[in-house]
Protein backbone atom coordinates (compact mmCIF):
# COMPACT_ATOMS: atom_id res chain seq x y z
CA UNK A 1 0.00 0.00 0.00
CA UNK A 2 2.80 2.20 1.14
CA UNK A 3 4.97 2.01 -2.38
CA UNK A 4 1.64 2.58 -4.43
CA UNK A 5 1.06 5.98 -2.65
CA UNK A 6 4.63 6.60 -3.46
CA UNK A 7 4.15 5.52 -6.63
CA UNK A 8 1.15 8.51 -7.11
CA UNK A 9 3.02 10.35 -5.23
CA UNK A 10 5.83 10.31 -7.66
CA UNK A 11 3.44 10.47 -10.35
CA UNK A 12 1.83 13.48 -9.22
CA UNK A 13 4.90 15.98 -9.04
CA UNK A 14 6.22 14.58 -11.98
CA UNK A 15 2.74 15.53 -13.59
CA UNK A 16 2.83 18.92 -12.16
CA UNK A 17 6.77 19.52 -12.96
CA UNK A 18 5.72 18.63 -16.72
CA UNK A 19 2.60 21.29 -16.59
CA UNK A 20 5.15 23.89 -14.99
CA UNK A 21 7.99 23.61 -17.13
CA UNK A 22 5.59 23.49 -20.06
CA UNK A 23 3.79 26.25 -18.96
CA UNK A 24 7.36 28.28 -18.47
CA UNK A 25 7.98 27.44 -22.26
CA UNK A 26 4.59 28.91 -23.49
CA UNK A 27 5.39 32.34 -21.32
CA UNK A 28 9.01 32.42 -22.52
CA UNK A 29 6.83 32.36 -26.41
CA UNK A 30 4.45 34.41 -25.60
CA UNK A 31 7.18 36.90 -24.19
CA UNK A 32 8.88 36.75 -27.02
CA UNK A 33 6.24 36.72 -29.52
CA UNK A 34 5.12 39.99 -27.74
CA UNK A 35 8.78 41.78 -27.83
CA UNK A 36 8.82 40.98 -30.78
CA UNK A 37 5.58 43.04 -31.57
CA UNK A 38 6.65 45.80 -29.61
CA UNK A 39 9.84 46.50 -31.14
CA UNK A 40 7.59 46.58 -34.42
CA UNK A 41 5.16 49.14 -33.34
CA UNK A 42 7.87 51.51 -31.88
CA UNK A 43 9.78 51.14 -34.84
CA UNK A 44 6.83 52.00 -36.85
CA UNK A 45 6.06 54.91 -34.48
CA UNK A 46 9.51 56.42 -34.96
CA UNK A 47 9.40 56.27 -38.74
CA UNK A 48 6.00 58.29 -38.59
CA UNK A 49 7.35 60.59 -36.01
CA UNK A 50 10.68 61.03 -38.22
CA UNK A 51 8.04 61.19 -41.25
CA UNK A 52 5.83 64.10 -39.19
CA UNK A 53 8.49 65.87 -38.10
CA UNK A 54 10.34 66.03 -41.39
CA UNK A 55 6.30 67.34 -43.14
CA UNK A 56 6.45 69.80 -40.69
CA UNK A 57 10.12 71.46 -41.34
CA UNK A 58 8.99 71.44 -44.83
CA UNK A 59 5.84 73.24 -44.30
CA UNK A 60 7.59 75.99 -42.81
CA UNK A 61 10.75 76.19 -44.98
CA UNK A 62 7.31 76.42 -47.60
CA UNK A 63 5.48 78.78 -45.70
CA UNK A 64 9.10 81.13 -45.80
CA UNK A 65 9.01 80.63 -49.35
CA UNK A 66 5.81 81.70 -49.90
CA UNK A 67 5.63 84.85 -47.42
CA UNK A 68 9.20 86.16 -49.10
CA UNK A 69 8.00 85.49 -52.84
CA UNK A 70 4.78 87.44 -51.60
CA UNK A 71 6.65 90.29 -50.24
CA UNK A 72 8.84 90.63 -53.84
CA UNK A 73 6.04 91.12 -55.62
CA UNK A 74 3.72 93.37 -53.01
CA UNK A 75 6.99 95.65 -53.91
CA UNK A 76 7.27 95.70 -57.32
CA UNK A 77 3.52 96.05 -57.09
CA UNK A 78 4.50 98.94 -55.37
CA UNK A 79 6.79 100.08 -57.22
CA UNK A 80 4.41 99.87 -61.01
CA UNK A 81 1.80 101.48 -58.61
CA UNK A 82 4.05 104.68 -58.23
CA UNK A 83 4.68 105.05 -61.97
CA UNK A 84 8.18 103.38 -61.67
CA UNK A 85 7.85 100.74 -63.88
CA UNK A 86 10.51 99.31 -66.39
CA UNK A 87 12.75 101.90 -67.41
CA UNK A 88 11.39 104.19 -65.23
CA UNK A 89 12.85 104.08 -61.90
CA UNK A 90 14.20 107.34 -61.13
CA UNK A 91 16.00 106.73 -58.02
CA UNK A 92 19.03 105.70 -59.26
CA UNK A 93 19.67 109.13 -61.38
CA UNK A 94 19.73 109.17 -64.92
CA UNK A 95 20.97 106.08 -65.65
CA UNK A 96 19.10 103.48 -67.73
CA UNK A 97 17.03 101.69 -65.15
CA UNK A 98 15.26 97.96 -66.35
CA UNK A 99 12.82 96.34 -63.57
CA UNK A 100 12.01 92.91 -64.67
CA UNK A 101 9.01 91.60 -62.41
CA UNK A 102 8.97 87.78 -63.79
CA UNK A 103 12.71 87.53 -62.94
CA UNK A 104 12.31 89.79 -59.70
CA UNK A 105 15.26 92.30 -60.60
CA UNK A 106 15.86 95.27 -60.81
CA UNK A 107 18.98 96.64 -63.10
CA UNK A 108 21.59 99.54 -62.88
CA UNK A 109 23.28 100.09 -66.16
CA UNK A 110 26.02 101.96 -65.43
CA UNK A 111 28.28 102.63 -69.24
CA UNK A 112 31.94 102.73 -68.66
CA UNK A 113 32.63 106.42 -70.13
CA UNK A 114 31.08 107.71 -66.87
CA UNK A 115 33.39 104.82 -64.37
CA UNK A 116 36.62 103.82 -66.34
CA UNK A 117 38.81 105.46 -68.54
CA UNK A 118 39.82 103.46 -71.58
CA UNK A 119 41.16 100.04 -71.06
CA UNK A 120 41.44 100.92 -67.26
CA UNK A 121 39.53 98.79 -64.54
CA UNK A 122 40.25 101.45 -61.75
CA UNK A 123 37.17 104.16 -61.41
CA UNK A 124 37.44 107.39 -62.04
CA UNK A 125 37.28 110.40 -59.09
CA UNK A 126 33.70 111.72 -60.27
CA UNK A 127 32.38 108.26 -60.93
CA UNK A 128 32.03 107.75 -57.11
CA UNK A 129 29.65 110.84 -56.27
CA UNK A 130 27.42 108.97 -58.72
CA UNK A 131 27.99 105.33 -57.14
CA UNK A 132 27.60 106.88 -53.18
CA UNK A 133 24.33 108.04 -54.53
CA UNK A 134 23.18 104.22 -55.41
CA UNK A 135 25.09 102.84 -52.00
CA UNK A 136 22.42 105.41 -50.17
CA UNK A 137 19.41 104.14 -52.15
CA UNK A 138 20.43 100.72 -51.91
CA UNK A 139 20.87 101.14 -48.20
CA UNK A 140 17.58 103.18 -47.63
CA UNK A 141 15.51 101.00 -50.08
CA UNK A 142 16.82 97.97 -50.77
CA UNK A 143 18.53 96.51 -47.38
CA UNK A 144 19.22 92.75 -46.84
CA UNK A 145 18.56 92.18 -51.25
CA UNK A 146 21.63 90.37 -52.86
CA UNK A 147 23.21 92.66 -55.18
CA UNK A 148 25.20 91.78 -58.36
CA UNK A 149 27.71 93.58 -60.01
CA UNK A 150 28.32 92.68 -63.20
CA UNK A 151 31.04 93.79 -66.13
CA UNK A 152 30.64 93.60 -69.79
CA UNK A 153 32.83 94.55 -72.55
CA UNK A 154 32.32 94.45 -76.59
CA UNK A 155 33.96 92.03 -78.66
CA UNK A 156 37.16 93.63 -79.58
CA UNK A 157 40.63 91.80 -78.44
CA UNK A 158 42.24 92.84 -76.17
CA UNK A 159 46.23 94.13 -76.95
CA UNK A 160 47.43 97.37 -75.16
CA UNK A 161 45.99 97.05 -72.00
CA UNK A 162 47.70 94.67 -69.31
CA UNK A 163 44.58 92.38 -69.23
CA UNK A 164 45.03 88.90 -70.60
CA UNK A 165 41.16 88.85 -72.17
CA UNK A 166 38.17 90.41 -72.01
CA UNK A 167 36.66 88.63 -69.20
CA UNK A 168 39.57 89.73 -67.43
CA UNK A 169 38.71 92.97 -67.55
CA UNK A 170 35.15 92.99 -67.46
CA UNK A 171 35.60 91.03 -64.07
CA UNK A 172 38.20 93.44 -62.44
CA UNK A 173 36.05 96.42 -63.80
CA UNK A 174 32.53 94.83 -61.55
CA UNK A 175 35.32 94.36 -58.67
CA UNK A 176 36.01 98.00 -58.74
CA UNK A 177 32.53 98.65 -58.41
CA UNK A 178 31.86 95.98 -55.59
CA UNK A 179 34.64 96.99 -53.90
CA UNK A 180 33.95 100.35 -53.61
CA UNK A 181 29.79 99.66 -52.67
CA UNK A 182 31.56 97.64 -49.93
CA UNK A 183 33.66 99.90 -48.39
CA UNK A 184 30.67 102.40 -48.36
CA UNK A 185 28.74 100.26 -46.11
CA UNK A 186 27.01 97.14 -48.57
CA UNK A 187 27.82 93.95 -46.38
CA UNK A 188 29.89 91.39 -47.76
CA UNK A 189 26.84 88.72 -48.22
CA UNK A 190 24.92 90.65 -49.75
CA UNK A 191 26.91 91.37 -53.08
CA UNK A 192 28.80 89.39 -55.49
CA UNK A 193 31.19 90.70 -58.52
CA UNK A 194 30.71 88.64 -61.93
CA UNK A 195 32.84 89.32 -64.99
CA UNK A 196 30.73 88.33 -68.22
CA UNK A 197 33.65 89.89 -70.83
CA UNK A 198 32.19 90.03 -75.01
CA UNK A 199 29.36 86.69 -74.09
CA UNK A 200 26.39 89.31 -73.30
CA UNK A 201 26.33 91.77 -75.54
CA UNK A 202 22.82 94.59 -75.45
CA UNK A 203 23.73 95.77 -79.10
CA UNK A 204 25.46 94.77 -82.40
CA UNK A 205 29.18 94.87 -82.23
CA UNK A 206 29.07 96.02 -85.98
CA UNK A 207 29.27 100.07 -85.00
CA UNK A 208 31.11 102.24 -82.31
CA UNK A 209 27.83 102.80 -81.10
CA UNK A 210 26.98 99.21 -80.35
CA UNK A 211 30.05 98.41 -78.78
CA UNK A 212 29.94 101.65 -76.78
CA UNK A 213 26.90 100.34 -75.28
CA UNK A 214 27.96 96.74 -74.25
CA UNK A 215 30.84 98.56 -72.49
CA UNK A 216 29.17 98.43 -68.98
CA UNK A 217 28.85 97.60 -65.54
CA UNK A 218 25.02 96.31 -64.15
CA UNK A 219 24.04 96.45 -60.64
CA UNK A 220 21.47 93.66 -60.44
CA UNK A 221 19.04 93.95 -56.81
CA UNK A 222 17.54 90.90 -56.73
CA UNK A 223 14.10 91.46 -54.77
CA UNK A 224 13.75 87.64 -54.16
Amino acid sequence: MNTLRRKVVVLTVLLISFGLISGCTSYKKKYKALNVEHQNLKGLYDNCKVTLEGSASEKQELASRLAEGQQTIDDLEKQIESGRSAGEVTEFGDYQVDVDTAAGTITVTLPNTILYDSGKASLKGSAKGDLNHIVSVLKDRYSNRLIDIVGHTDNDPIRKSKWKDNWQLSTERSLSVLRHLNSNGIPDDRIRAIGCGSGKPMAPNTTASGKAKNRRVEIVVHMR
